[in-house]
């Protein structure tokens, strides 16, 4: 069947946060010298991964977690215990990493994003933006002018519902009008963007690698199917 709608992850598929040399400027140990390069790495890591848990919580901080992407204050104190336990010393440096996290600007597009919203509005094929997430990203995309080319933003925190939960992708299907079978969900993770299998979309799947190494993914997913 023809795709005629498409539904995209946000970390990891449209846009991704990189590290930099300005990350490791905010990270300093308690020796005074600053994380390397894999210690910053492992901590972009922990804050993005779509699946997992990296740290033991008490049993608040397990509400938290559970909760994250459905409420931006637990996601904070969740995310900020994370930084805690992997050892970056002081709270004003896990604040700093934080903000860094939740502001959209942070966020790198991928080489290809711009190129495929402007090939499926083009083809007047509707796109909706599914992210279990606990912060507004539109800012990122009205940044670049691409708000006008995704035509609803179906964001957990907002609709009260999580990646694989189905009410997710049918809140996303009802915002567009389209039926699942005519749908193609696209993100990096089978377990979590996979779960819109279940209603009878297709689903395509993306390694989240660093934005430098994936310069056209997500065309190449989309040459694989016929869009009208």
């Amino acid at each position: 069947m023809t795709v005629a709608a498409v539904l995209f992850d946000f970390s990891g598929t449209l846009f991704r946060l990189e590290d930099d040399q300005s990350w490791a400027d905010d990270l300093i140990g308690e020796d005074g010298q600053p994380f390397d390069v894999h210690e910053t790495a492992e901590i972009m890591r922990r804050m993005t991964a779509p699946v997992g848990q990296s740290v033991r919580f008490d049993a608040e901080g397990q509400i938290a977690w559970e909760q994250r992407d459905l409420d931006p204050p637990q996601h904070r104190r969740a995310y900020l215990e994370v930084l805690r336990q992997f050892g970056v010393p002081t709270v004003r440096q896990s604040e700093r990493l934080y903000g860094r996290l939740v502001d959209p600007m942070s966020w790198t597009p991928y080489p290809d994003t711009e190129d495929v919203l402007k090939m499926l509005a083009a083809q007047r094929i509707p796109v909706c933006l599914v992210s279990n997430i606990a912060f507004d990203v539109r800012p990122a995309f009205a940044a670049r002018g691409w708000d006008r080319l995704v035509d609803s933003f179906v964001l957990s925190f907002e609709v009260g519902s999580v990646k694989p939960d189905p009410r997710i992708f049918r809140a996303a299907l009802a915002e567009l009008g389209v039926p699942a079978e005519s749908a193609l969900m696209v993100g990096d993770s089978a377990e979590v963007d996979g779960g819109a299998t279940a209603l009878g979309c297709r689903f395509a799947l993306v390694d989240p690698m660093p934005t430098a190494e994936r310069p056209d993914a997500l065309l190449r997913v989309l040459e694989q199917y016929e869009l009208g």
